[in-house]
C-alpha cells in the first residue's frame, strides 16, 4: 500500500472506530466561583504559549495531506474556516511529501488559503533537519510539530522498527531550525520521564497527545491480519498527562489534546496546566458529516464555551486558567494519587 492509500485508509477507520466509553476529563470537576464581576463581551481569548501569539487556544490538531485529492480537499477546507475563526492549525504528517513531490500541493493549500494564519509544520521523529526545515518552508509554517508514535509504528504493518537515532535527529533539529519545534504524542500522552527527558534535550514545547481520542492502536489493528488488539487501551489519558508534564517543569509549554470533546474540556486541560488545546477528529467529523459552515459553528461555539468558562471563573485572560481549584474523581485521582502525590 502506497503512503498516499494509507492516509486515506487512515481517515476512513479514525472516523470509523468506537472512542473510549470512559473519558477522563469526566473524572474532573472546575470549582464553580458565583460571584462574576466581568463584561461578557469585553472578554478575551487571546492565548500566548511560549513565542506563539494564538488569537484563540483553541486550534485544529494535525490530521491529513498527502493523500492526493482527496487529503487536499480536507485541508483547504479546514484551513478556510480557520482563517475565518482565526484559529492555528497544523497538517498532518508532511513525510509523504518530501518523499513525493507530487503530494506537496495537498499541504501548501493551508497557506495559499490562510496567508496570514499560524500553522504548524509537521513530521515525524525519522526525520532530518533538512526535511524539518523544507516542511517548514513549504507552509511558511510559524511552528514544526515533530510527532512520536512508537506505539503506532509497531501496529503498523508497514511501521519503522528501528528508532535508535530519535533522540539524536529530535536535537539537531532542535538546534537548527528557527522555529518554534513542539513534540507531539498522537494519542498515547507523556509521562513526567519522557518530560524531563525532551526538556534535556533543549525541548520547550510539547502536545501531550493523550488517550481519549483517535486510537491509533485501534486504526492499525483494523489494518492488521492479527491485530495486536492487546494494546487497544494503552496510554496516558489526556488530563493526566498534562499533570504529568508540568510536574517539576514548570517552564515547559504544554497543549492538551487527545479526546477534547468541546470547549469545557479544552477549559479542564488548561486548569491542569495547559496553555492551548488541540482538536482533530471531533472536528473532521463535523466536517465531513455537516460541511464547512457547521465546522465553523462548532469553533465558534467552542470559543463561546470557553468564554462562559471564564466568566464562571472571573477571569479576564485564558492564562489564568491554570491552577483554578478543581476536584478529580475515579480513576484519574487513582493515578495522581499513586504517581503524583506520593
Amino acid at each position: 500500500m502506497s503512503r498516499s492509500e494509507r492516509k486515506i485508509d487512515h481517515i476512513r477507520h479514525a472516523l470509523g472506530h468506537d472512542r473510549d466509553f470512559h473519558n477522563h476529563f469526566d473524572d474532573m470537576d472546575i470549582v464553580h466561583q458565583s460571584l462574576a464581576q466581568l463584561d461578557f463581551d469585553q472578554l478575551s481569548i487571546d492565548a500566548q504559549v511560549g513565542e506563539l501569539n494564538l488569537s484563540s487556544p483553541l486550534f485544529v490538531n494535525a490530521m491529513t495531506g498527502g493523500g492526493g485529492e482527496k487529503t487536499e480537499e480536507i485541508n483547504r477546507k479546514i484551513a478556510e474556516v480557520a482563517s475565518r475563526t482565526g484559529i492555528g492549525m497544523a497538517v498532518g504528517s508532511q513525510m509523504s511529501a518530501l518523499k513525493n513531490p507530487e503530494e506537496r500541493t495537498t499541504y501548501e493549500v493551508v497557506r495559499r488559503v490562510n496567508p496570514e494564519g499560524i500553522v504548524f509544520a509537521n513530521i515525524g521523529s525519522e526525520g532530518t533537519i533538512e526535511q524539518a526545515e523544507e516542511a517548514v518552508e513549504m507552509l511558511q509554517a510559524d511552528a514544526l510539530q515533530i510527532h512520536i508514535n512508537t506505539l503506532q509504528e509497531m501496529i503498523m504493518p508497514e511501521g519503522d522498527r528501528d528508532f535508535t537515532q530519535r533522540l539524536e535527529k529530535i536535537e539537531r533539529i532542535l538546534n537548527g531550525i528557527s522555529v518554534p519545534v513542539i513534540i507531539k504524542e498522537v494519542g498515547y500522552g507523556m509521562s513526567r520521564e519522557t518530560v524531563k527527558t525532551l526538556k534535556s534535550l533543549g525541548v520547550s514545547y510539547i502536545d501531550v497527545g493523550g488517550r481519549g481520542g483517535t486510537n491509533f492502536s485501534k486504526v492499525e489493528n483494523m489494518r492488521r491480519q492479527k491485530p495486536l488488539a492487546s494494546y487497544n487501551n494503552w496510554g496516558i489519558p489526556t488530563p493526566v498527562s498534562v499533570l504529568e508534564a508540568r510536574e517539576n517543569h514548570p517552564d515547559i509549554h504544554i497543549i492538551g489534546s487527545g479526546g477534547i470533546r468541546n470547549g469545557l474540556d479544552g477549559v479542564k486541560a488548561m486548569v491542569l496546566g495547559a496553555q492551548a488545546f488541540g482538536m482533530a477528529g471531533a472536528l473532521l467529523r463535523v466536517l465531513l458529516d455537516e460541511g464547512e459552515q457547521a465546522l465553523e459553528d462548532e469553533i465558534l461555539h467552542i470559543h463561546h464555551e470557553v468564554k462562559v468558562a471564564m466568566m464562571l471563573l472571573n477571569i479576564t485572560n485564558v492564562n489564568q486558567f491554570k491552577d483554578q481549584p478543581y476536584v478529580l474523581y475515579g480513576k484519574t485521582k487513582e493515578w495522581v494519587d499513586q504517581r503524583l502525590r506520593r
